[in-house]
């Protein structure tokens, strides 16, 4: 596959990315909403959160159908800080939610929904992360492999809301929610203290979790 046909399918799978995250946004906030669910609600913010970055990523794979690219433009950086503005925000919210919900001793009505949704994502991230890791490196492309990176965390974090709704639903323990929203505010924590510092570095690799320090 030459590279101009590569190029074409890393533009496809991130505006997969990006309909598949408003869809995913929508209905999780729904349902978090609906359900007094607090791990899905934040997952659901998560992925308006995750459609920012993913506009950013898809107009740098477009500049790239023009030539190499050595830096991020301006566009891409400013989605990077918009982006990780936005996680600090989900972090901040999900963090005093847990609070009120300890405080007011709320408890989701069913973590059925999380249970759907997150079993959907972790399929499609799946998919989204082996077909990402692929282009990237018949490219070698370090654009595209940092954002299969980025799709393997929303792998993760899927497997976290599968977990705390999974957990819920069968003990029905109000806690484990709780937890499952806090630990959804971390992974968005270090998701945004990320996104700030692609936007400062001249490098488009990705710089995951502890590589960032």
């Amino acid at each position: 596959m030459n590279n101009n046909k590569l190029l074409r399918t890393a533009l496809i799978l991130s505006l997969i990315t990006i309909v598949y995250n408003v869809a995913e946004g929508i209905v999780s906030v729904f349902f978090g909403a609906e359900d007094d669910a607090l791990s899905l609600l934040g997952f659901g913010i998560d992925s308006f959160v995750e459609v920012i970055s993913g506009l950013g990523i898809a107009h740098m794979v477009m500049r790239m159908r023009y030539g190499k690219i050595e830096q991020r433009d301006t566009f891409e950086r400013t989605a990077l800080r918009i982006t990780g503005t936005g996680f600090y925000l989900l972090a901040a919210g999900l963090i005093a939610g847990a609070v009120v919900n300890i405080v007011q001793g709320h408890k989701p009505i069913t973590t059925t929904p999380g249970i759907i949704i997150s079993s959907l994502s972790i399929a499609t991230m799946w998919f989204l992360l082996q077909a990402k890791l692929k282009v990237g490196k018949a490219l070698n492309s370090d654009a595209i492999i940092a954002d299969a990176n980025c799709t393997r965390s929303c792998f993760y974090l899927s497997i976290i809301l599968l977990l705390a709704s999974g957990l819920y639903e069968w003990l029905q323990i109000g806690y484990i929610d709780i937890i499952g929203a806090l630990a959804i505010a971390w992974f968005a924590f270090s998701e945004g203290r990320e996104s700030f510092q692609k936007a400062k570095s001249q490098d488009l690799s990705c710089c995951c979790s502890s590589d960032c320090d």
